[in-house]
């Protein structure tokens, strides 16, 4: 692994991640732990919304943390949950989870292990999937 330092605010915001309402700039550290964890920052696309589509993704750790602005996930049997600028949330492994909404001015910072993990769609649950 490589030492690194990175200068984000210098580093383009792209919309070629998993969800096309979202902008990642990456952070470096896939390419500095040789692809064992990737860390950047998200924010809302100017002019789209949240689809809601049930998904889960193959992990060993995926943390999330609010910068800026909120967001509404629901979690299968967590229910839904208001993240506001400051919120932290560990996702376990495999929990199925959705967006359901988001400030125009959404930022977040997201941690997963490892850096290349498989996102699964999965078939519409009720809202009130336990």
């Amino acid at each position: 692994m490589a030492f690194s330092i990175q200068h984000a605010h210098e580093g383009p915001f792209r919309y070629d991640g998993l969800r096309k309402y979202f902008e990642y700039r990456d952070l470096g550290i896939y390419q500095a732990t040789e692809g064992k964890a990737v860390m950047h920052v998200i924010r809302a696309r100017e002019g789209t919304h949240a689809t809601g589509e049930w998904h889960l993704h193959n992990v060993s750790l995926q943390l999330v943390y609010v910068l800026k602005g909120w967001a509404v996930f629901e979690y299968e049997g967590q229910g839904q949950h208001r993240l506001e600028a400051g919120t932290c949330v560990h996702q376990p492994p495999g929990i199925r989870h959705r967006e359901i909404a988001h400030s125009d001015d959404l930022e977040i910072l997201e941690i997963v292990l490892p850096g290349d993990f498989e996102t699964v769609a999965v078939d519409g649950l009720s809202s009130e999937a336990k």
